[in-house]
């Protein structure tokens, strides 16, 4: 796996907690600069060198998910190993978190924006209003499209997809946990790497963000079928 390029070229902590932008925000802070990811990259290859193989990170609850378990502490390398923050990181008034993911072997740099849990919290807003999920479609392995209207919504809301750009909806599962549904994002991507889906042996997501900055953050578990299809896993 590479490391941010990997030198050349991110809710326990924030997730429904209202996780509002500090006011500097601006254009330059929404964009997730290769340079800025490689620095932090360096920073944490030299704190875990000085600290005897130990990583800046924060403590998050055990069954967090991966995607969101191993956010960076920068108070733990700045200033020792790095001047200032990435302007674009949500602690420095950016829309990005930084964590570390393959931390046993490889412990490499990434980010997921956090516009997204912004957008999950206020349909949590409206979910509670509602006294609960309005189910719609059942998509398997306890997956539900959602009836937006019923929650007040004009228009599904939706995000953008950091690996395709297109916009993705948001499923629930049965518990009434908020997803980004990954799954087209998938099939585009496996289909332009010529990647057959059935020979991935890892979490099928892995073929997101080996290739990019970004992890599919907030997504729900996914596997291959029979059919060698990818499809919704169990959430349980």
């Amino acid at each position: 796996m590479k490391k941010v390029s990997k030198i050349f070229v991110l809710l326990t902590v924030v997730l429904l907690s209202g996780c509002m932008f500090p006011a500097q925000q601006n254009a330059e802070n929404e964009i997730p600069y290769d340079d800025q990811i490689a620095v932090v990259q360096q920073a944490v290859d030299a704190f875990q060198e000085e600290s005897g193989g130990l990583l800046p990170i924060k403590t998050t609850e055990e069954d967090t998910q991966i995607f969101r378990k191993y956010l960076i502490d920068f108070s733990k390398i700045k200033p020792r190993y790095m001047d200032q923050l990435p302007g674009n990181a949500y602690e420095n008034g950016g829309v990005f978190q930084y964590l570390l993911m393959d931390v046993e072997e490889d412990p490499t740099v990434y980010i997921f924006d956090l516009r997204i849990a912004e957008e999950i919290r206020t349909m949590q807003v409206k979910i509670q209003a509602n006294r609960g999920i309005p189910f719609k479609e059942p998509l398997g392995g306890n997956l539900y499209t959602i009836d937006y209207k019923k929650l007040g919504y004009k228009e599904e809301p939706t995000v953008q997809s950091p690996f395709t750009n297109k916009e993705l909806p948001l499923i629930a599962d049965g518990n009434g946990t908020i997803y980004v549904d990954y799954i087209t994002d998938l099939y585009q991507v496996s289909q332009e790497s010529n990647i057959d889906p059935g020979e991935i042996v890892e979490d099928i997501r892995s073929i997101l963000y080996e290739e990019s900055v970004f992890v599919p953050a907030y997504s729900p578990l996914y596997e291959v079928n029979e059919q060698n299809e990818i499809d919704y896993a169990d959430q349980s």
